[in-house]
């Protein structure tokens, strides 16, 4: 019942997620990159209410694969178009289930806590330097043919650098610079070299491992 119980609530979120997302694309419908940007953020919070309500790992490992399935399906038939409507080749969505599905493999549930931190950093780091790079004017370059800012290159360090900090405070970690500064620098590497969107596999993986690297 316990189980049953959480995979309500898990589906519930998405649901409502999905939601805002068509809902935004109806009402806003040039608005096109922040419907994906309600489903990528919105999409982060499922880890951390997996490790509240204590979900198990076989648990995880099959709602994340069949997820991400779903996700590959998507890419080819476009059932959801708000999901793939981008003006670029990305296979950005497909990584996010691919990341959050092997985190689930590898690191659940003794170490919750590394890939909440991975998956938080995504959602929230890469979200909205997306969001706010492409809505604010800022000095630009090109890194394998991918439009990077100043802007979003500062929000993604930001945020990356709160999201660990709370998930440090919440595990009752000591706060100390330096692993914050380790972590958050790797983030914004890997965030800056994304051909395809596979920064979405390569961020929350190596913000993760270097999390219980680190923080060990």
């Amino acid at each position: 019942m316990n189980n049953l119980y959480s995979i309500i609530v898990i589906i519930g979120w998405i649901v409502i997620v999905l939601l805002s997302a068509v809902v935004c694309r109806h009402y806003l419908p040039a608005k096109k990159e922040l419907v994906r940007k309600i489903i990528h953020i919105g999409t982060g919070p499922i880890i951390p209410l997996a490790w509240w309500l204590e979900i198990p790992s076989r648990l995880g490992i099959i709602v994340a694969s069949l997820i991400t399935i779903a996700l590959i399906i998507n890419h080819r038939l476009r059932i959801l178009v708000a999901l793939e409507e981008v003006n670029r080749q990305s296979y950005g969505t497909i990584a996010y289930g691919l990341s959050i599905t092997f985190l689930f493999f590898v690191m659940w549930p003794e170490n919750a806590a590394a890939a909440t931190a991975g998956v938080l950093v995504m959602a929230f780091g890469d979200g909205l330097a997306g969001l706010l790079g492409r809505q604010f004017k800022s000095p630009t370059w090109r890194i394998l043919n991918q439009k990077k800012s100043v802007i979003g290159t500062i929000t993604m360090a930001i945020v990356t650098a709160l999201v660990l900090t709370a998930i440090t405070i919440i595990c009752n970690y000591s706060i100390s610079p330096f692993p914050i500064v380790a972590i958050t620098s790797l983030g914004v590497i890997l965030e800056q070299i994304g051909p395809w969107g596979i920064d979405n596999l390569t961020v929350p993986i190596g913000i993760a491992f270097s999390w219980m690297w680190i923080m060990s």
